[in-house]
């Protein structure tokens, strides 16, 4: 891979974010996955937000029920860990990400509440 024509691919790479599935994109697109990953490096580069909140937040984005990635959890955890985060703060991460769990009840329930009511009344 050439570091000159594609920086914030070597940047990932070598600081340990990277998912192993993009190599596949690179073989396939590696200008969008260059694209892609220096678009996504904005908010981790610049911001209000301190480090240790940063990695916080990514905890709770990989553990979420729309992302599940393990390898994701395990590197936030240890950057949290660097930056200064206690195992209880990164377990309230945790458990407040586990309302995104809730979401299929809060669409279905008033749906099916609803249909069943046309249901019985029809």
């Amino acid at each position: 891979m050439d570091a000159e024509r594609y920086p914030a691919t070597a940047a990932h790479k070598e600081k340990g974010d990277w998912n192993p599935l993009w190599d596949q994109m690179h073989a396939l697109d590696a200008n969008f996955l260059e694209a892609y990953l220096a678009f996504r490096s904005v908010p981790h580069e610049s911001g209000p937000l301190d480090i240790k909140t940063r990695e916080l937040i990514m905890i709770a984005i990989n553990a979420a029920t729309t992302h599940l990635y393990e390898p994701g959890v395990r590197r936030h955890m240890q950057n949290a860990f660097k930056a200064g985060a206690t195992q209880a703060e990164i377990l309230e991460t945790i458990q407040l990400t586990t309302v995104m769990g809730i979401h299929a009840c809060n669409l279905a329930v008033p749906i099916l509440i609803e249909e069943a009511q046309k249901h019985t009344d029809g």
